[in-house]
């Protein structure tokens, strides 16, 4: 081990062991409040350590224009960190407006998303490696969103439990969450656990940052700053207010599963549904947000004749037949219809260019396993998903044939699609398997 890989290494100690200290003390007391944590956030190996993971995730630059490589090859990684550390301690640091780019939606709507500068980026990281284990310590189980060691899986395997004795859904989609959270009733929640002025000033100054689109500069009212690393932890603040609510009061008449600003709720009876909306908007209502109705739904589980969407998955109860004519109906997840449009659109994207004609089939297939892999792992969660995941392999198949054809000059390109898969057998990654 290095030099540098120890420093890495002692550093992320380090963090972790704060990060434990930190949640133990907030879970032995639910009402505390913590007044002295700003020095931590400037601290070299928590400022290192938030590098690191800003590092990892190789975003592109902000307004300033300065980029992860300039920091690394020409400005200096220690530089960069001892005067962000300096700024910090003299309390002279002033975040930039997040740069607005919009990203393509499902629906051919774009959604907007916000790039701070990388200065920024590990600033946010520092100070959300220092207040995340305080407010986890209050997060309740019905939220899997962007907490440490929980993911979507695990709140599919929930919805899979629950669906056991629940036959209606209400699936709740909230209208432009992070752009509309109340900033001042986020600091109010923040402020339930934190006293420590200059950290609550410190996260104020990133919700009024403001954001630059087409050269313009304009003041953020309301929402959260889309594309920080902190506003994932903010919203997940702002809505445990909710999830609070429902398991102290509701909870008899449904159970709630949310993923970040995803949330669904799922209920014996279509009263306790229909009641479940009701409390739902009320809620809504007290946190200044509103419902989608048009995405909004209320469906019913009884036999497969009807799903829900939920975390990229459709989600129905599909038969499974017994001995003696016996009909199960089973919770399945399975990929929805636009997560495999577009899954085939990525490979036909990667395997038509001409351009791509004089590599060899095997790097071409190494590329397209590297782009599978992570579909399949994230789908591949029941022995119903392989069927659709199987189409996505006959899929690449098909590519693949064009693509051979194409080498050889054949006129009919749609051919010898058995000889084309003798031939990558052995070599393909199937996403079945």
């Amino acid at each position: 081990m290095n030099v540098k890989e120890l420093t890495n290494y002692t550093n992320k100690v380090k963090a972790r062991e704060l990060w434990k200290t930190l949640y133990l003390c907030a879970k032995a007391s639910p009402t505390r409040r913590f007044h002295a944590i700003y020095d931590k956030i400037h601290r070299s190996d928590i400022l290192w350590e938030a590098w690191q993971r800003v590092k990892r995730k190789r975003g592109s630059g902000g307004i300033d224009g300065q980029t992860i490589e300039e920091i690394i090859v020409k400005y200096g990684e220690k530089k960069f960190l001892e005067e962000l550390q300096l700024e910090l301690q003299q309390k002279q640091y002033h975040p930039q407006p997040v740069l607005r780019t919009y990203i393509p939606k499902e629906n051919g709507k774009k959604r907007p998303l916000g790039i701070p500068t990388i200065k920024d980026r590990v600033a946010q990281m520092a100070t959300k490696l220092v207040i995340e284990p305080i407010f986890e310590a209050d997060f309740h189980d019905c939220s899997f969103g962007f907490r440490p060691k929980r993911n979507a899986h695990q709140a599919m395997s929930k919805i899979r439990k629950v669906s056991k004795k629940c036959t209606w859904v209400v699936d709740v989609d909230i209208q432009g969450y992070f752009d509309n959270i109340n900033q001042d009733k986020l600091m109010k929640l923040v402020g339930q656990r934190i006293s420590d002025r200059r950290v609550l000033k410190l996260i104020r100054k990133w919700l009024k940052a403001g954001v630059m689109e087409e050269g313009n500069i304009r003041d953020t009212i309301t929402g959260t700053p889309q594309g920080g690393v902190i506003s994932p932890l903010l919203a997940n603040i702002y809505l445990n207010a909710m999830d609070k609510l429902w398991e102290e009061k509701f909870q008899h008449i449904g159970e709630l599963v949310r993923y970040a600003d995803d949330l669904v709720i799922l209920c014996r009876t279509k009263k306790q549904a229909l009641e479940s909306i009701r409390v739902i908007q009320a809620i809504m209502d007290k946190l200044d947000l509103s419902v989608n109705k048009e995405k909004s739904r209320l469906v019913n589980l009884w036999n497969d004749t009807d799903g829900f969407d939920f975390l990229g998955f459709h989600n129905r109860k599909l038969p499974i037949r017994r001995k003696g004519g016996f009909t199960l109906y089973v919770m399945t997840h399975i990929p929805k219809h636009n997560a495999m449009k577009k899954m085939r659109a990525k490979i036909k994207a990667y395997t038509e260019s001409r351009s791509k004609l004089h590599m060899d089939i095997r790097e071409l297939i190494k590329g397209l396993n590297r782009r599978l892999q992570g579909f399949k792992n994230y789908y591949s969660i029941s022995s119903k998903a392989k069927k659709w995941l199987r189409r996505i392999d006959w899929y690449v198949l098909e590519r693949l044939n064009l693509f051979i054809n194409k080498k050889r000059n054949r006129r009919k390109r749609h051919w010898y699609l058995i000889e084309t898969k003798n031939a990558v057998d052995h070599l393909l990654v199937k996403l079945a398997s």
